[in-house]
């Protein structure tokens, strides 16, 4: 059973950087899309970038393009989501979640088999 656990989330100004991590345990990702959805307070849950298995293909939702990299270690077992220029509108919990192809990820994130608990992210003004 494949495992995810989150890090890296934090408190930071409008403006700065942050870097998370998704560390997979339980099992190899190296042949699963991964990638990163958030919920803010009071709002459904939404897309924000995904990454098909070989690193090659990458995906964003419109807001954060140019603004955030989605990257993976496959020898790690690890994806990561570098964050840029961060708004307060960034503000949300961040879950990665791994699936059989980036479809999942780009049609809803109905049927996504794994899932980690999330890592807050915090963007004052």
């Amino acid at each position: 059973q494949v495992q995810l656990v989150e890090s890296g989330g934090g408190l930071v100004q409008a403006g700065g950087s942050l870097r998370l991590s998704c560390a997979a345990s339980g099992g190899s990702v190296s042949t699963y899309a991964m990638g990163w959805f958030r919920q803010a307070p009071g709002k459904e849950r939404e897309f924000v970038s995904a990454i098909d298995w070989s690193g090659n293909s990458k995906y964003y939702q419109e807001s954060v393009k140019g603004r955030f990299t989605i990257s993976r270690d496959n020898a790690e077992n690890t994806i990561y989501l570098q964050m840029n220029t961060l708004k307060p509108e960034d503000t949300a919990v961040y879950s990665c979640a791994a699936s059989g192809s980036t479809t999942a990820f780009l049609e809803g994130f109905y049927g996504i088999p794994y899932w980690g608990k999330g890592t807050l992210v915090t963007v004052s003004t």
